[in-house]
């Protein structure tokens, strides 16, 4: 008699894997000598049992699902590196919870432009957390804070004008960066309504000592 060879394609199923998924095998068999060949690039040789190809099959599918796992916690990990980078080259000064005002310090609602000076009055260059005051003395550490976002600058140069000042209502005694109002609002020129508390009164020189918004700026 003649000997014929017939191949069946069968699909072994493993259950569920790690990943929560299914792992499943494509498989030749050959019906007269029950040699079972891999219809994937690996090749196997010889018979082999339905329980081997099983646990063979759930074997190759847990490695890939922990690979998969290991690129996605490396990608994470990259993504981290990546954000905590840009803050630090933005020079953002992100509040603790814990930040206190001296005692009897300056606090209130102001009105914020914004800014961007080649020079500051203190001789340091401009940054994310350079604000300008016409009434702060320089080296005031000021607490800003816009729709639930704080951030901490520091009083490096001096401004806005009188008429400045006194075209906003409540007046604008507060000049911020460009950079921070971008982080605040979206756009480096604008004007917003903040909530301002002094931290610290710092020792340098001051701009003026009357006019529009004094007694906001200095608390009375």
């Amino acid at each position: 008699m003649e000997k014929r060879t017939r191949n069946a394609f069968v699909t072994a199923v493993t259950g569920t894997v790690a990943a929560g998924a299914l792992a499943t095998g494509l498989v030749a068999i050959n019906a007269d000598t029950g040699a079972v060949r891999s219809t994937t690039s690996a090749s196997l040789e010889g018979p082999v049992s339905p329980g081997a190809l099983a646990n063979g099959l759930e074997a190759k599918a847990e490695k890939n699902a922990a690979s998969s796992l290991t690129a996605s916690e490396s990608f994470n990990e990259l993504g981290a590196k990546v954000r905590e980078k840009k803050a630090s080259r933005s020079g953002r000064s992100h509040v603790k919870k814990t930040a206190k005002p001296d005692a009897g310090m300056p606090s209130g609602t102001a009105t914020a432009t914004s800014f961007w000076d080649p020079q500051t009055a203190s001789g340091k260059p401009m940054s994310y957390e350079t604000l300008a005051s016409p009434y702060w003395p320089l080296g005031t550490r000021v607490l800003i804070t816009y729709n639930g976002q704080s951030t901490v600058g520091v009083v490096d140069d001096f401004g806005p004008a009188e008429w400045a000042v006194a075209q906003h209502s409540p007046p604008a005694i507060i000049d911020i960066s460009e950079k921070m109002m971008v982080d605040f609002t979206g756009s480096r020129s604008n004007a917003v309504t903040v909530q301002f508390q002094v931290l610290e009164m710092g020792s340098g020189s001051t701009y003026r000592s009357s006019g529009t918004g004094y007694d906001l700026a200095m608390g009375d």
